[in-house]
């Protein structure tokens, strides 16, 4: 979640990561973050995640603890996740407040392997070595750091595009989803649909949510990003990087955005509402939209190609914090959550897409009744397949925030490009050095 992530992603959330923490203390004894019930053999896992990874919307904790009779799962969960992993740091420099099994966003994750593997299990000490030709080799690669396997791969995050065929047919545009590949084929031709759709448009109804989602879609298109593979960051230079930017600020200024915050309260009701039309999606926001828009928006979404080609936008990984107290119980259910047939209940049921190579031949003829009929293993299978293997580095995250908090500028304020620029090197510069 955010993947996305993850990320990122449905139901009800406990938000503030201040009470997240506590009922983690609250959960545990000294720094362990678990607890015993007091009955010999009987052990209680914490599991703190960020946004939703679907886990107890797909049924998967009960399931797994109708086969661990022994085992009790409670989770925590923090929507944002720029909250959560700020909250995570604090956690593991004092080393209390743990939970058995941290969720870590793809954009972190090389934190994780480079600058804080001392604070995560090596979870080649359980066999985690043996699991590695079940998971794509890129996935598995990021979390891995001199012999050492420090989280297992949920899902990753193909791209494509969600709308509302309602809106759509209302602004007298195309509703067929590929058609509307055809038409937005390129990001020029998505912004001129949305400049067709402006016109046209029902009340209170922008193109997309937020320019800041559209940056984050287009920048996962590409292979280098923030950083180049010989971990310099080269942000500032990189042409693919302007691109987007460039997009983005044209869908601002020409007022196709909702102008909304993701992960808001606002945002949240948006989709309900039908405060936007369209939305670039990762597999993992299918179950968040459903989350959010509820039984009456079944059959109101579709989804189609995304413009301008294949990308990846968010995926996750299961960690288990040294100063967790179960730590073999831990592993052993992040391997059970992360094996085939689990990512395959998960992306039937959440549309979180799977890292697990089996799991995705187990998808592939999958359709969501939600999004219309959608063939959603095929359209979110062939992203997947298409999508360059990104190159990760230590501040993806960070320096993705303060990009986009800089074209939240130019949408909201109307500052110029250039000074947003400007604002976004000096947010970068500061919170990395």
């Amino acid at each position: 979640m955010p993947i996305a992530r993850a990320a990122k992603r449905a139901a009800v959330r406990l938000g503030a990561v201040a009470l997240a923490g506590a009922l983690l203390a609250a959960c545990g004894s000294g720094s362990s973050g678990t607890s015993s019930d007091g009955e010999s053999g009987k052990v209680t896992l914490t599991v703190d995640l960020f946004g939703s990874f679907g886990y107890k919307e797909a049924g998967l904790y009960a399931e797994y603890e109708k086969l661990h009779p022994d085992v009790t799962i409670k989770q925590t969960d923090t929507e944002d996740e720029a909250d959560y992993w700020k909250s995570l740091q604090t956690r593991l420099a004092g080393g209390g407040g743990l939970a058995d099994v941290q969720g870590i966003e793809v954009g972190r994750i090389a934190s994780v392997t480079q600058q804080q593997s001392d604070k995560f299990e090596d979870l080649t000490k359980y066999g985690a070595d043996k699991l590695k030709s079940q998971f794509a080799e890129a996935k598995w690669a990021a979390a891995t750091k001199d012999g050492k396997v420090l989280g297992l791969g949920t899902d990753v995050g193909p791209e494509a595009m969600c709308y509302r065929t309602d809106l759509l047919k209302q602004a007298g545009l195309p509703t067929d989803r590929e058609e509307l590949a055809k038409k937005w084929s390129t990001w020029d031709g998505y912004l001129e649909l949305g400049k067709q759709y402006k016109a046209k448009a029902p009340a209170k109804s922008a193109w997309l949510d937020s320019v800041g989602s559209l940056f984050s879609i287009m920048i996962g298109q590409e292979k280098e990003r923030y950083y180049d593979a010989s971990g310099k960051l080269v942000w500032e230079t990189n042409p693919a990087l302007k691109s987007a930017w460039d997009t983005s600020v044209e869908a601002a200024e020409d007022g196709l955005s909702a102008k909304l915050d993701q992960w808001s309260p606002q945002w949240n009701q948006a989709f309900a509402a039908g405060s936007f039309a369209t939305i670039p999606c990762p597999a993992w926001m299918l179950g968040y939209i459903k989350g959010q828009a509820g039984d009456s928006g079944k059959g109101k979404w579709d989804i189609a190609k995304l413009p301008g080609g294949a990308g990846n936008w968010g995926g996750s990984y299961l960690s288990v914090p040294r100063a967790a107290k179960h730590k073999k119980e831990a592993y052993e259910l992040i391997q059970w959550l992360t094996a085939p047939e689990q990512q395959a209940k998960l992306f039937q049921k959440q549309g979180n897409f799977p890292s697990s190579t089996g799991a995705i031949e187990k998808v592939a003829d999958a359709t969501d009744p939600y999004f219309s009929g959608a063939p959603i293993g095929q359209i979110f299978g062939d992203a997947a397949k298409a999508a360059p293997v990104q190159v990760l580095g230590v501040h993806d995250q960070n320096v993705n925030q303060q990009i986009t908090n800089a074209l939240n500028e130019v949408e909201r304020k109307g500052i110029s490009s250039d000074k947003a620029w400007g604002n976004a090197k000096k947010g970068v510069d500061n919170t990395i050095g």
